[in-house]
């Protein structure tokens, strides 16, 4: 959209999948990174307004950050039914992470050819993220440098601090109650479309965030 630039806002609701019924409304600034702060607070409110507390939080991908992620497995004790967000996939024909084994005990991962990278424990970006590296000395005589590390000395890999929460959510997806998740989100998706449709909201972008499952939407500004 082209034009002066003018305030907007975003509805988020909170809707039991199973019912259709919107159980919350919060209204924040329409930005990505103000629906993930709104799901809290409304999950949060719903608790305590009316005691529900959902086992199960169905949501796009906005909601995938590991922040976000620990807070409902960790904090919430919530099943995230979210897909998570995932930038450690190289394009460029090196090794990704999941080239790389992870030892939970000795908190080291282990490069395709048996070398160990450890960690200091130091914790970078912002309190997020631990980095492994490895020993210049594997590293740099390596036949698959190149495919490891072509531009730095030895191969680093950053490991979120919430990985065991990513993991989590991983593994739920695919589940049959996963599914199921995915199944409903549709349903109230396709509600929002015949809103559009029948009562002419062409400007208005819906989607379907989480459940009892959060959805945002982004109508025109009133005209005075």
């Amino acid at each position: 959209m082209r034009g002066p630039a003018f305030f907007a806002y975003a509805d988020n609701y909170l809707i039991d999948l199973k019912a259709a019924v919107i159980v919350d409304v919060e209204v924040t600034r329409a930005v990505r990174q103000a629906d993930v702060g709104a799901a809290r607070t409304m999950l949060e409110r719903t608790a305590e307004r009316f005691g529900l507390k959902p086992e199960r939080l169905a949501a796009d991908g906005a909601y995938g950050s590991a922040e976000m992620l620990h807070w409902l497995v960790d904090e919430q004790t919530i099943e995230p039914h979210v897909p998570v967000i995932d930038k450690s996939e190289r394009q460029d024909g090196t090794f990704s992470r999941a080239d790389f084994s992870y030892d939970l005990e000795a908190d080291t991962y282990t490069c395709p050819e048996g070398k160990t990278l450890t960690t200091s424990g130091r914790i970078v970006n912002e309190g997020t993220t631990r980095l492994y590296l490895g020993s210049t000395f594997d590293c740099g005589p390596c036949h698959l440098k190149e495919q490891s590390c072509p531009n730095t000395p030895a191969h680093k890999i950053p490991r979120s601090i919430h990985e065991h929460a990513r993991e989590a959510a991983c593994a739920l997806a695919g589940t049959p109650a996963y599914e199921r998740s995915r199944q409903g989100r549709k349903r109230i998706e396709m509600l929002f479309a015949h809103l559009k449709r029948i009562l002419k909201l062409g400007v208005c972008g819906c989607a379907v965030r989480a459940g009892l499952r959060t959805s945002s939407c982004w109508p025109p500004p009133l005209k005075t």
